[in-house]
């Protein structure tokens, strides 16, 4: 129960130090006072009698439902963990799903053809008992009296029953009913469903952040809900220790003070014949560069992936974030390399975070509190291995290309549509704003996340339309119009369709295109060797100005081949070291035609194909080669085939 001040779960955390500051999406106004919300409606007023009928203070009550939803209420429909309303009620008996991505579809998440596919049969284990983190909502409606359905469709209801537990939670550490917000952090602590301090004081200092900042928006329903700044206010964080959760320990891991951190490893062990898994020991960064940062969603719940991922004969990725709380566990140190992203150069090459989610459920939404989590995470290990805050470098799994044409059809899509990256990038602290620039041959992605709203199809029915929500994707047509048919993937070999993972005919916020044309409200972008068209109203842009170089086929050529890994030349391999072909996908760039260049890459090859590291290697060839933001995903061109110049 969560009045009880005994932790219920074994888990690890971190002694979390003073919360980062990461930017809101707007601050309240000026000189609004802090029992003067600048917003009125029906949900605002919600706040207002919640606040008053529990005697919470109605900034804490906002600052703990924005980082649980952001004043959403998403129709009633669950998060990625079951959790409901604008206060994020867990009930996840009636909500979780069983299905993870690592086992569907055919990606290798090693994709290295010198080693053969890693293919076991995984499930997910049924939990013997749901933490307590998870059933909040059928405690808020045993200390309000409501039902369940209430708390779980009415907002009104369900602020009411945030608040209840707020004052429970209150009660059980013996602190007042006290109308000073400051007075509050340790049942803001608890309110996060964590059984220790760390991942505790992590949330309670993200919370306080937002009632500091003050923040406002118009809510997914359309009403606009403000919370008044309180810059000066400092919380009691000794309630902290009244709380009665175990300490937690950040040994062994790479994070950020900022957020809470467990070491929970994978394993490098043998198996069977002489195989193994579920990683490989490295030396990066003094072996080998690391250039990106892969974003995954793990379409299963938290407890069933830590299984899967100390499964050593399974695949592995670096880090795993909690939706409810934002805490994040560790699996796979820096230095060595996960298999995650089914592209051996990318995960070479790069560091992959899970995030507790599902792609195909529209309103199974991330919390505010995960988003920032991982955003503080990814400043961190931007900051410590040089990676480029930009999408050229934080890359989607659904942006990772095929490394052969034969594994194009198989690749991820993850995290999908819904994944919400111009708030992300807002947090990293390098939000797509339009480039001061008068030239327009080049377009950044940004529709506007709430209004734009795509049909997909196929959520849970094949071929049935998803519930509307908004998107950070935009459609591409093979004309000015919208009855045009969709662009084509030459390489997936299929008709293209409005399916929520068909990536043939889409591109993604932050993605920076060379502008073909312009008709009217339309835009014309070099996608995938072929002039794609999509609607770009200067009344409502999906697309702003950029500046950067591109590439373009050299003098003479009629097109050159594109590639889906960077590596290097035959001789540039050792002896007892095999030789990877330097194999072209289906795809080309025609002469005239320009792609945005997102890096300028070695041909390198990481060979390990041991359990022994005394043979592996990391071969670096001299043919360079430039990452390309060529179709959806990114991909790779010969140096010497093209000439970069100025996007201009």
């Amino acid at each position: 129960m969560r009045g009880s001040l005994t932790p219920t779960r074994r888990t690890a955390g971190t002694a979390a130090a003073a919360a980062l500051l990461l930017p809101l999406l707007g601050a309240a106004p000026s000189g609004a006072s802090p029992s003067e919300p600048a917003a009125s409606g029906t949900l605002q007023q919600a706040f207002a009698d919640a606040a008053a009928e529990y005697h919470v203070p109605q900034s804490v009550l906002l600052g703990v439902s924005y980082l649980q939803s952001r004043w959403d209420a998403h129709a009633g429909a669950p998060s990625v963990t079951g959790g409901y309303g604008p206060m994020h009620l867990t009930d996840a008996r009636t909500a979780l799903a069983t299905a993870e991505h690592h086992a569907t579809g055919t990606e290798d998440a090693r994709g290295d053809s010198a080693r053969p596919a890693l293919r076991p049969e995984a499930t997910l284990p049924e939990a013997d008992e749901l933490p307590a983190r998870l059933k909040t909502l059928p405690e808020a409606a045993g200390l309000t009296g409501r039902s369940a359905a209430d708390l779980r469709t009415d907002p009104g209801a369900n602020i009411e029953g945030g608040a209840a537990l707020l004052a429970a939670d209150q009660r059980a550490l013996g602190e007042p009913l006290s109308a000073d917000p400051a007075d509050w952090y340790g049942a803001v602590a608890r309110f996060s469903g964590a059984d220790d301090t760390a991942t505790a004081a992590a949330y309670a200092d993200d919370v306080y952040d937002v009632i500091r900042s003050g923040a406002r928006r118009t809510t997914d329903s359309g009403e606009p809900v403000a919370l008044a700044a309180r810059p000066g206010l400092e919380p009691d964080t000794r309630q902290l220790r009244r709380t009665g959760l175990r300490a937690g320990s950040a040994e062994g891991t790479e994070c950020p003070a900022s957020v809470s951190c467990e070491w929970i490893p994978a394993p490098y062990e043998q198996f069977g014949d002489n195989d193994y898994g579920n990683h490989d020991l490295g030396d990066r960064p003094a072996s080998q560069r690391i250039r990106y940062i892969v974003v995954h969603d793990t379409e299963g719940a938290w407890e069933g992936v830590l299984n899967l991922v100390q499964d050593p004969t399974y695949v592995s990725w670096n880090y795993t974030l909690r939706s409810t709380d934002g805490h994040i566990a560790q699996h796979v140190k820096a230095k060595d390399v996960a298999w995650h992203a089914g592209n051996w150069y990318v995960n070479a090459a790069s560091i992959g975070l899970e995030h507790e989610g599902f792609l195909a459920a529209p309103d199974a939404w991330y919390t505010e509190a995960m988003y920032r989590a991982s955003a503080r995470l990814v400043k961190y290990l931007s900051v410590q291995y040089g990676i480029p805050l930009d999408r050229q470098h934080i890359l989607g799994h659904d942006t990772v290309p095929g490394p052969t044409t034969s594994t194009v059809p198989g690749m991820h899509t993850d995290p999908g549509p819904y994944w919400d990256w111009a708030h992300y990038f807002q947090l990293l602290g390098h939000p797509l704003r339009p480039m001061p620039t008068k030239s327009r041959s080049v377009v950044t992605i940004r529709p506007d996340y709430a209004a734009n709203q795509p049909v997909y199809t196929g959520c849970t029915t094949a071929g049935q339309p998803c519930a509307t929500h908004g998107s950070s994707e935009v459609r591409l047509y093979s004309d000015h119009d919208e009855n045009a048919p969709l662009i084509k993937d030459i390489g997936l070999g299929t008709t293209p369709t409005t399916g929520v993972n068909d990536l043939s005919s889409r591109v993604s916020t932050g993605q920076q295109y060379a502008v073909a044309d312009r008709w009217g409200d339309w835009t014309a972008i070099w996608y995938l060797g072929q002039k794609a068209w999509f609607r770009n109203p200067a009344e409502q842009p999906t697309a702003v100005p950029a500046a950067g170089l591109v590439i373009t086929p050299k003098e003479g050529r009629d097109s050159i081949p594109v590639y889906g890994r960077a590596y290097p030349e035959a001789s540039a391999y050792a002896e007892g070291v095999p030789a990877q072909a330097v194999s072209p996908l289906r795809y080309t760039v025609p002469k005239g035609q320009r792609y945005v260049v997102g890096d300028r890459v070695p041909g390198e090859y990481y060979y390990a194909v041991t359990f022994t590291t005394d043979s592996h290697r990391v071969v670096v060839g001299k043919d360079l080669y430039y990452e390309i933001q060529y179709g959806h995903r990114v991909a790779f061109v010969r140096a010497a085939d093209v000439d970069v110049v100025p996007a201009a």
